[in-house]
């Protein structure tokens, strides 16, 4: 899978929706405020967040927000330990915000994209119920 694939995939099926580009990494909203993103492909180190060595050529970071019932489905109860976060096409949680239940793959194959689809619409919903419930 590719950046443009991942974009396309949220627009065609998570209408309503839109995405900003920011210094090549790129923001997906539910509404129109540009506050807090439920996705984000992330495509190079920053100072806080350099965990993922996204500076190697042609690696990038998709990051999903799901809910704390599903983090806790797929990584447990216990604080992250042990994971490699330079490891490509593997879900694991967020190397800086798992505790606020992101999720990330660094470059998805087809294969682990297809998992991660319903953690994007989850994703999506969240957002939407919280917009929903100011």
């Amino acid at each position: 899978m590719t950046e443009d694939d991942i974009t396309q995939h949220l627009i065609d099926t998570l209408g309503g929706g839109h995405f900003d580009v920011a210094d090549d990494n790129t923001f997906f909203f539910h509404g129109a405020d540009n506050k807090f993103p439920f996705a984000t492909i992330v495509t190079k180190d920053s100072a806080f967040d350099s965990a993922s060595n996204l500076n190697r050529p042609g690696v990038f970071r998709l990051n999903v927000g799901v809910g704390k019932e599903t983090f806790r489905a797929l990584f447990g109860d216990a604080e992250p330990s042990g994971i490699d976060y330079m490891a490509l096409d593997q879900l694991m949680p967020h190397p800086v915000y798992a505790k606020m239940y992101w999720v990330s793959v660094i470059n998805p194959s087809a294969a682990t994209f297809e998992t991660v689809k319903p953690l994007l619409a989850e994703a999506r919903n969240l957002a939407t119920a919280r917009d929903k419930s100011k």
